[in-house]
């Protein structure tokens, strides 16, 4: 199932909210997760949604990044693995892959 990674989301929101607020915007959802600290319990600001459907994902992101949430621009990405087989992690946009990279040939 396709994984979105939802950044910047308020820190007052639920994972029930999140599901609500995407489904709103016509995409149907599995799950949603906000992530949470473990020792506080309060929300990092980020979660992902799993979408029912794969070939939306790419609609999906187009769709929903840099919309509001609460208030809050959302910053929405496919979501990767990370290496370890820890969570997932936002996958790395072009634009600021080349941007990185210019500036590690600058120093």
């Amino acid at each position: 199932m396709p994984k979105l990674f939802v950044g910047n989301i308020p820190h007052s929101s639920s994972d029930v909210e999140l599901q609500q607020w995407v489904e709103a915007q016509g995409f149907q959802v599995e799950s949603a997760q906000i992530i949470r600290d473990r020792s506080t319990g309060q929300s990092r600001g980020f979660g992902f949604v799993v979408l029912n459907e794969e070939w939306k994902l790419k609609e999906a992101i187009t769709a929903l990044n840099g919309q509001r949430m609460g208030g809050r621009v959302l910053t929405v990405n496919e979501a990767v693995p990370q290496r370890n087989g820890a969570s997932p992690a936002p996958a790395r946009s072009a634009a600021r892959s080349a941007s990185d990279e210019r500036r590690n040939r600058a120093s």
